[in-house]
């Protein structure tokens, strides 16, 4: 990718004006730039005079404060009839210091995770490491959950209190990139299926893909159904708790047992959900929309 910004021709954007990515990074790469945003940041109120910024900066030499948060204004900070405030990338500077993905590498060895295995029945472990908090079996080694989770988002939880925003945030952000967001940057995402499907040991996979920043989450093809209307009346109706159980513990999200690929060319999909002595079966197309759907007594097909 050159460092000019490209849009595509339908674009409402209009990029004349736009930063390559190079001259972004090399305005927030100085420290006295970061420190004035990170002020900005912890100011209660704003916008900030450019005095109080100056002093909570704590810079004396006047032009060379001014300099530096003249370099931060356009693309950053906007300077208002009160003072300076944020503009969304400089809101985002902060955050991902905050988040740890730029000077935070934490390590957690494995511990305890609710659940048990898919294949073998075995107890789950969950270790986080790469800014990746992955759920497995013990035993079997078998893969239940991998996903990116921020480095700050380890910081004041408990072991519970991580796998359950671990929990709530896969979710969320798998919803948004099924509907076409991406989680990112905001770009269009592109919904595809996959026999590439590492790490996880299954015949497919989903994958969101952005066509802007090229981000892409991968995950089991029940994963998108935990949103599907169908499948949350049929397990509510029956007593299921679906938003206050782990992802990783639903058999047919996690397992291959309950997919059946009916054909790759055009993708076609069934999958059963089974509970409370009945099962639904669930027919998703290519763009994993659900075509149809019915409910069997498992005691009847058996």
């Amino acid at each position: 990718m050159s460092d000019s910004a490209s849009v595509r021709e339908d674009s409402v954007l209009d990029c004349d004006d736009c930063l390559s990515p190079a001259e972004a990074f090399a305005i927030v790469a100085d420290e006295t730039r970061l420190t004035i945003l990170e002020a900005l940041w912890e100011s209660p109120d704003r916008p900030v005079s450019f005095s109080d910024l100056r002093r909570r900066v704590g810079v004396d030499d006047s032009a060379r404060f001014n300099y530096h948060l003249g370099k931060l204004r356009g693309q950053f900070v906007r300077k208002t009839d009160d003072g300076y405030d944020f503009r969304h990338a400089g809101e985002k500077v902060v955050r991902a210091v905050l988040a740890g993905t730029f000077n935070e590498d934490p390590v957690l060895p494995a511990f305890s995770a609710p659940g048990s295995c898919v294949s073998c029945g075995g107890s789950l472990e969950a270790d986080y490491g790469d800014e990746k908090l992955t759920i497995s079996c013990a035993d079997c080694a078998r893969v239940h959950a991998h996903e990116e989770f921020p480095p700050g988002g380890l910081e004041g939880r408990s072991s519970d209190a991580l796998l359950s925003a671990f929990d709530q945030r896969v979710r969320h952000l798998h919803c948004l990139a099924a509907d076409g967001v991406c989680p990112e940057c905001g770009g269009t995402t592109e919904t595809s299926l996959s026999r590439d499907t590492g790490p996880f040991d299954l015949d497919v996979v989903v994958s969101h893909r952005c066509a802007q920043c090229g981000y892409e989450a991968v995950s089991p093809v029940g994963l998108v159904l935990l949103d599907e209307s169908t499948v949350l009346g049929f397990l509510s109706s029956r007593g299921h708790d679906v938003c206050g159980t782990p992802f990783w513990q639903f058999p047919w999200v996690v397992g291959d047992d309950a997919l059946t690929v009916v054909s790759d060319d055009p993708w076609r999909i069934r999958v059963r959900i089974e509970y409370g002595g009945d099962a639904l079966v669930v027919a998703l197309d290519e763009t994993l929309v659900v075509t149809d759907s019915t409910v069997e007594s498992i005691e009847a097909v058996a």
